[in-house]
């Protein structure tokens, strides 16, 4: 290759050097007034995050949040978690108490046989609670409820001596025959 030649390359390297440039300059404005051109037209709405780092950080802003709310409703539901166990604990110390009284009061408890009469109540029935309790305490206990009552056609001598164990002369009386006594 001659000098000539040689500058003439040079020369076409150069022009062709300074074509590309203006080419990129061209082409970088071109873009920077589509992408300007791109943001005016279409802005991103604000509440939309940009970018990877933005959207890991929205991501962690709402599993926060969500986890929150679940922390308020486990937080109700163990307060009224503790409310009824506070209500079922005092249910069972009261019953706890009423049963150890039971107990109490079973080792004093006795069953007693006997004959009280009832006693006729207003309406027409017999009142044996009256009945057993004067049993029990003819006994030296302080109280007692029935447990066998016996109710029987008690007779006259006349009627039973005349052959007949029911009609005029007789009566049906009810009795306590064993009652619990405390």
């Amino acid at each position: 290759m001659n000098s000539k030649q040689a500058m003439m390359h040079s020369c076409i390297a150069r022009n062709a050097a300074k074509a590309a440039l203006g080419a990129m300059v061209a082409g970088t404005l071109v873009l920077s007034s589509a992408l300007a051109v791109a943001q005016t037209a279409a802005p991103a709405p604000a509440s939309e995050p940009q970018g990877f780092f933005a959207k890991i950080g929205q991501w962690f802003k709402e599993s926060s949040e969500n986890f929150n709310a679940g922390m308020r409703d486990m937080r109700e539901h163990f307060g009224s978690f503790t409310q009824e166990a506070g209500i079922a604990a005092k249910t069972t110390v009261n019953n706890t108490k009423a049963a150890a009284d039971a107990m109490g009061r079973l080792s004093k408890t006795q069953v007693i046989y006997g004959h009280a009469v009832c006693k006729v109540a207003p309406n027409g029935a017999p009142d044996c609670v009256a009945a057993a309790n004067a049993m029990c305490k003819g006994k030296g206990f302080a109280s007692g409820s029935s447990v066998d009552m016996t109710t029987a056609e008690v007779c006259s001598a006349e009627v039973y001596l005349a052959g007949r164990n029911s009609g005029p002369g007789c009566h049906t009386e009810t009795f306590v025959s064993r009652a619990v006594c405390q």
